[in-house]
């Protein structure tokens, strides 16, 4: 996980440094995450964590004191370097970043049980780089980051109800996808069904 940031000199004193290492220790987990989501590059996504704080430091810098919701506005900029990296001239020339990594690794497996859960670990990360943006997006914040589905909604700034809808059609997408693919069956579990 994002962690180690260089120290940058203090606009206001310590107390704004302790602050904004408080943020960064509670947040760029979930900043990290939401890039992930979007990119499924860990690279990637911890340079648009790094840019995020980055600039909420250089914000502060500047002396702006609007940001009420510290969270919420990283968030939000995270989000937006990560569609503003999908519109760049490093995207639109059809220049990738470094293949996907091939899966976490568990402390001593079997080596054919490892095998065969990276082979099915990287046939769900193939398949989830099929799906749409908004797909992994809102399958990485229910599954990975375990958000419920309130909580989904007010990062998204959308109704719980179009939550539940998106995270329905997202994880029917999946799963037809997975079936498509060959080695999960139709009734083979793929994750939670509510959220």
């Amino acid at each position: 996980m994002p962690q180690g940031e260089a120290n940058p000199p203090d606009p206001r004193g310590s107390g704004r440094r302790a602050e904004f290492e408080a943020l960064h220790q509670q947040h760029s987990r979930e900043v990290w995450a939401l890039a992930y989501a979007r990119w499924m590059d860990s690279d990637l996504a911890l340079d648009i964590t790094q840019e995020a704080f980055l600039r909420l430091w250089k914000h502060w810098e500047a002396g702006a004191e609007d940001i009420q919701n510290p969270r919420a506005w990283l968030l939000r900029v995270a989000r937006n370097l990560a569609e503003d990296y999908a519109k760049s001239a490093f995207r639109r020339n059809g220049t990738q970043p470094p293949e996907l990594l091939n899966g976490v690794r568990s402390s001593q497996p079997l080596p054919a049980d490892e095998m065969e859960r990276q082979e099915q670990f990287a046939q769900l990360r193939a398949v989830l780089d099929e799906l749409a943006p908004a797909d992994r997006e809102i399958l990485t914040l229910r599954y990975a980051l375990d958000y419920d589905a309130n909580t989904i909604a007010e990062r998204l700034n959308i109704a719980v109800t179009a939550v539940h809808m998106r995270l329905s059609r997202a994880r029917q997408r999946l799963a037809e996808r997975l079936t498509t693919h060959g080695d999960f069956a139709p009734g083979e579990p793929t994750g939670e069904t509510q959220a």
